[in-house]
C-alpha cells in the first residue's frame, strides 16, 4: 500500500506492508466475523418501536431533556435524532423510535471496525465518537432523557 497511498500509509503504519489484495481480505474477514451481509438485512426488517413523534422526541433537544448514550447501554433508549450509516443511507432510525438489539448490534460493529481499520472509518449520522480521559474512543448516540 505505502506505494500507491503513501501519505496515508504514513499516518497510518499498520497498512505500510500491506497489499491492496491483503487489505481487502482483511476487511472481508472483519465483515464475515460480524456477519454483516445478514445483519445489515435484519436491521432494516427488525421490529421497529415507535415511542413517541418525531416531533415529540427532537423537541427534547429544545428542551435539553436529552443525554448521550454509549453504544453498550442504547437498547430500549429512544433517540432523538436520524440514525443513519453511509452507505446507504438509509435511516435505521427516525426521532421517538426505540434502540433494538439488531440496531445495538449494528452499531457495535461499527464500532469494532472504526478501531480495527484506521483511515477506513464508518460514517453513521448520529452516532457520536468521543476521546475519553484514557485515549480511547467511544460511542454515543444522543436520546430523550431517562
Amino acid at each position: 500500500m505505502w506505494k500507491i497511498l503513501p501519505e496515508f500509509c504514513q499516518q497510518f503504519p499498520r497498512y505500510e506492508r500491506m497489499g491492496l489484495a491483503d487489505l481487502c481480505q482483511y476487511v472481508h474477514e472483519l465483515y464475515a466475523k460480524y456477519d454483516i451481509a445478514r445483519l445489515s438485512t435484519e436491521i432494516y426488517l427488525s421490529d421497529l418501536q415507535p415511542a413517541m413523534k418525531p416531533s415529540d422526541a427532537f423537541a427534547h433537544i429544545a428542551h435539553r431533556k436529552t443525554e448521550r448514550v454509549e453504544i453498550d447501554h442504547l437498547e430500549g433508549r429512544i433517540t432523538t435524532a436520524l440514525i443513519t450509516p453511509y452507505p446507504p443511507g438509509i435511516p435505521l432510525l427516525i426521532p421517538g423510535e426505540v434502540f433494538n438489539r439488531k440496531i445495538v448490534d449494528y452499531l457495535k460493529f461499527a464500532r469494532a471496525f472504526n478501531e480495527e481499520c484506521p483511515g477506513f472509518e464508518t460514517d453513521i449520522h448520529g452516532l457520536v465518537a468521543e476521546e475519553g480521559p484514557d485515549g480511547k474512543r467511544r460511542y454515543y448516540a444522543d436520546c430523550v432523557k431517562a
